[in-house]
């Protein structure tokens, strides 16, 4: 889709509520302190008092100062030991504790009053630093919210240059070198950041609209990038809303100021990058108190000053004079520090609707001129309108088909299913039912099957997976902590991760990005990792959609508060379930909860062990307090600042699993402030929430996102907008489905299913073309092609042959090239296979196309598999149900055609796609359910021995079917030879390995053999 123009980001506000709103988080409502708070902070005053002064005055006037007299002597350890000796002990004991107390409260009052970051961990000290923690914030309650004194919203950043300083550039006060200053600074800072925000936007519009003093002509105004608060990072389009009334103007400011020299000698290039400290020259009309006015003076006097602007009620320090004096001289902007607005409009590039993203890989090292981004636009653009004429033609759900990481986690959490099935059919059930063929899905349904088939990129899943592991293995090596990631950017094949704040260098291979808060890794570096033993370090990322050529993932338990997603009912829903379907199926992540309110109760059949759904807010209120509360206690308990230090270590298995609250439904106004109550502290517990909203403007929202109906998802604080990925109704209906008819719960009951396709077994029913598949790959009726193209149109012929139903021209496509091919490569194979396969004696091609455009096999083409299907369906449901002969000949012809497993010498790096197959699941059973079979028709004849042969033939291709060693065993001990039986027994042991025998089977080996735990301790 094109990018909006931009003239739907500029222009008038007034009167335009279509545009984007003003991202600013809304302040939450200031909570009363109560005659309670007063008497909580005294008992907090008292409590302390004794502990840090009572406590060390008692031990040193009954006990004594722990430090010894004299110098320490060998005689010491020959004295008798008394009553005093062991007081003096337990006296030195509660010394150590008070001082460990004390050094706890000294950390947590610094970290209440200069409001940056987290507080320190005193070593060893979780309990004790968790009281001191609550007595600290009991008696600075009655001076600031709780907001400030817990590490919420406003406090969960680290700032790069104190948040102690003020917010106003042109006014930064020196702190008063008193305690009472400082409290009083405390007070006003810890009406949490979104409060402030909103009260500068709330002031800037009311010189707005009074209008402000006036602005001498060709006076220059600067704003100086404030650092971040807690986690909230200024942005040109809080700037431009404060200063100029519009934010949809930060285009303005963006040109203003582009490729300038900053203080810290880097340049502004992407109007979503800039970092505290920098200089922003700003249009004419600005105002504002955060401003600095540059008066114009004559070139080179050197007498030049800056001072506040007219309405900022300070000077500023000479440092910074200074930096803006230097700014104002970079560059040649005398033509634009008037802007202002021109007609409405701003000129804009393409740079100022992109987020941070790393550099390309072309532009590394050097910065890309405007001339080779447009180039890269423009070819960006050609692709992506080549692959929209050619991809997507085929009637497929376009939607599946472009989210490869959301199809792959489908794909996989569909096979796990349906292999889930048969295991409890072959396992639980008896008869007809073992050997269950899964449903053959038809419709819509059957599309987005083939449509998971082809949009899915599970090496992409597995090379994120281990990177991300990776990584954190790499962290915990080095006992480092996990940084905290906002955001990673998937861009031909490479992964960047956007952090919160620097972090430092990243281990090997990861390198730096674009910046400090860019960490790299390479395609080539991460396919050298491997699977480690760690728990995944970041669950909740989930993609939300694409710019150019680059997949963004938003980590959504990162999310210093709401998110918000406006836009109308229908759009936010397939929002909400594309982000809950991947959630819920990804491959990146352990074990996880996803609560959905307001819409998706059916989707909770793609996970039910993830997935819950709550009928209404009230109860997910309810919940969640009481979850937020566990969490709390839970991470105090044991130490930890966040989630994220509690995923490394001993019990980073166990712990720590995200839970992401999706509510579709918007909340009352009384809810949406208990929500952003709890919200405030949620992302460092691991609770993250995606909220609906008509408006987009919800209480307590970090992050704003709306979605449109032309597909874009826009942000724009953090400067995107994205091509969605969405999961409309018809297709999540159709994914629902799918899941519905692969569980085991609802697998209907009675005879197994009829395989999906029936060979003539007689004499008559001679195959034209026949291939071998159970074991080495072998054709029967066709010549071998030609040169290299005989792997290729092998393994194409193979998976037409296992799916007798048809397959899309697409699948077999991403199938045999699964980076992607082109159409006229496709088609080439195609005409080639139908060449090689040829037609049959009537003329009829032996590879056709059906109504629905899928690939299909003639009759006259048929697979071992296929025989082996249709030999055991004749056995059991056919003419061997009423002839014991005819069964005993069919199964015993069907367990010679086992030669071993499915594909046995595929070479290797092809056959990918049977990673998704349920095949290598289902052969196995059929093959145990045939040997079980027969066993179970020579022994109704006391033939043991042949019913031994026939288990050991089935064993040899399912070898960890526990059903065929109940049965040799069984059938052993029925012959009387109990060295045989013991030898038996140790096979088995020999196989269990480590993991040991299952119960029931130790169970009938106690029956059958009662001295095998001795031949176990000789086995192992």
């Amino acid at each position: 889709m094109p990018r909006r123009s931009t003239s739907s980001r500029t222009g008038s506000s007034s009167g335009d509520s279509s545009g984007p709103r003003n991202r600013t988080p809304q302040p939450l409502p200031r909570r009363r302190r109560s005659f309670g708070d007063f008497v909580k902070a005294f008992l907090a005053f008292v409590a302390l008092a004794v502990l840090l002064v009572a406590v060390p005055y008692a031990l040193a006037v009954f006990v004594g100062w722990p430090f010894p007299d004299g110098s320490p002597s060998l005689d010491w350890l020959q004295e008798e030991i008394t009553v005093k000796t062991f007081t003096g002990v337990l006296g030195v004991i509660v010394w150590i504790a008070w001082a460990q107390f004390t050094a706890c409260v000294l950390v947590e009052v610094k970290a209440a009053l200069s409001g940056v970051g987290m507080p320190g961990r005193v070593p060893g000290a979780g309990p004790s630093q968790l009281l001191a923690r609550q007595l600290v914030a009991a008696l600075l309650l009655v001076g600031a919210t709780a907001a400030s004194l817990t590490p919420g919203l406003s406090q969960l950043g680290h700032s790069m240059e104190g948040n102690q300083q003020g917010t106003v550039a042109s006014a930064q006060a020196t702190p008063g070198g008193s305690l009472s200053g400082m409290f009083a600074q405390q007070q006003e800072q810890a009406a949490s950041t979104a409060a402030a925000l909103g009260q500068q936007a709330a002031d800037a519009a009311s010189h707005a609209e009074v209008g402000g003093p006036s602005v001498k002509a060709g006076d220059t105004k600067y704003y100086r990038i404030q650092p971040p608060e807690g986690r909230h990072h200024d942005s040109l389009w809080e700037i431009a809303q404060r200063h100029l009334g519009d934010g949809r103007r930060y285009g303005e400011i963006y040109q203003l100021n582009k490729d300038r020299v900053q203080p810290d000698g880097s340049r502004l290039s992407e109007a979503s990058l800039i970092r505290p400290g920098w200089i922003m020259e700003m249009p004419g009309d600005a105002r504002g108190g955060d401003l600095v006015e540059m008066p114009s003076t004559g070139t080179g006097t050197g007498t030049s000053t800056a001072t506040a602007a007219p309405d900022a009620g300070s000077t500023v320090t000479p440092q910074v004079a200074q930096q803006i004096n230097q700014y104002a001289q970079t560059g040649d902007h005398s033509g634009r520090a008037g802007g202002g607005r021109q007609g409405g409009t701003a000129s804009l590039d393409t740079n100022t609707t992109r987020i941070s993203l790393a550099d390309r890989r072309a532009a590394t090292g050097s910065q890309a001129t405007p001339a080779v981004q447009q180039e890269q636009h423009a070819e960006a653009a050609t692709a992506t309108s080549a692959e929209s004429g050619a991809g997507f033609s085929f009637g497929l759900p376009e939607a599946l088909v472009g989210a490869p990481l959301l199809a792959a986690g489908l794909l996989g959490a569909l096979g796990r299913r349906r292999r889930q099935a048969l295991w409890q059919s072959a396992l639980g059930a008896v008869g007809g039912r073992r050997g269950m063929e899964p449903p053959t899905p038809t419709g819509a349904a059957a599309d987005a099957q083939d449509a998971l088939l082809i949009g899915a990129d599970p090496e992409g899943v597995r090379l994120l997976d281990r990177s991300l592991r990776g990584l954190a293995a790499s962290l915990a090596g080095e006992s480092r902590p996990l940084p905290t990631v906002y955001a990673a950017w998937l861009s031909n094949g490479d992964l960047h991760l956007q952090l919160a704040q620097p972090a430092g260098k990243p281990p090997a291979p990861w390198q730096l990005g674009q910046d400090q808060t860019f960490w790299l890794l390479s395609r080539t570096d991460a396919e050298r990792y491997e699977d480690v033993d760690t728990a995944a370090p970041y669950p909740g990322l989930v993609s939300l959609g694409t710019m150019d050529d680059s997949r963004l993932l938003l980590n959504l338990e990162s999310v210093p508060g709401i998110v918000s997603l406006s836009g109308s009912e229908s759009d936010r829903a397939a929002v909400f379930a594309s982000v809950a379907a991947e959630l819920a199926t990804n491959g990146w992540s352990d074990r996880m909860t996803i609560t959905l309110v307001g819409f998706g109760q059916d989707l909770t059949a793609l996970a039910p062990n993830r997935l819950r759904h709550l009928d209404d807010i009230e109860a997910l209120v309810e919940t969640m307090e009481a979850e937020t509360r566990q969490r709390r206690g839970a991470l105090g308990a044991a130490g930890h600042d966040s989630v994220l230090t509690g995923r490394t270590g001993p019990a980073q298995h166990t712990r720590w699993a995200p839970h992401l609250v999706l509510l579709a439904a918007e909340p009352s106004a009384d809810d949406a402030v208990k929500l952003a109550e709890l919200a405030a502290d949620a992302s460092r517990l691991g609770i993250g929430y995606l909220v609906g909203t008509d408006s987009g403007d919800l209480p307590g929202a970090a992050w704003e996102l709306e979605i449109t109906g032309e597909g874009k998802l826009l942000a724009p604080l953090l400067g995107l907008e994205l091509d969605a990925q969405l999961l409309p109704v018809p297709q999540q209906r159709a994914i629902v489905e799918l899941f519905v008819g692969a569980d085991p719960e609802h697998a209907p009951d009675g005879p197994a299913t009829t395989p999906p396709f029936l060979v003539d077994i007689s004499e008559q029913g001679r195959p034209a073309v026949y291939a071998r598949l159970v074991g080495p790959y072998e054709i029967i009726g066709l010549d071998t092609p030609d040169g290299e193209r005989s792997p290729l149109q092998h393994e194409a012929l193979a998976l037409l042959l296992l799916h007798r139903e048809g397959v899309h021209p697409r699948v077999l496509a991403s199938a045999l090239w699964p980076r992607g091919v082109t159409d006229d490569v496709r088609e080439a194979l195609l005409e080639r296979l139908r060449v090689w396969l040829g037609t049959d004696p009537d003329g009829t091609p032996r590879l056709a196309t059906d109504a629905n455009g899928r690939l299909t096999l003639a009759k006259s083409v048929v697979s071992d598999l296929d025989v082996l299907r249709s030999l055991y369906h004749e056995a059991t449901q056919g003419k061997g149900v009423d002839s014991r002969v005819v069964r005993g000949r069919l199964l015993t012809d069907a367990l010679v055609l086992v030669r071993g497993p499915l594909l046995a010498d595929r070479p290797e790096g092809r056959y990918g796609w049977l990673t998704h197959e349920i095949i290598d699941a289902q052969l196995p059973l059929l093959v145990a359910d045939i040997g079980l079979a027969l066993a179970e028709f020579h022994l109704v004849k006391n033939r043991a021995e042949r019913a031994i042969e026939a288990l050991d033939a089935a064993l040899n291709s399912a070898p960890g079917d526990e059903r065929l060693w109940h049965e040799l065993l069984r059938a052993t001990h029925s012959t009387g030879d109990m060295d045989k039986l013991q030898q038996v027994a140790a096979d088995l042991i020999r196989r269990s390995g480590a993991r040991g025998l299952p119960p029931r089977t130790e169970a009938l080996l106690d029956e059958l053999l009662p001295t095998w735990r001795d031949g176990a301790a000789a086995v192992g």
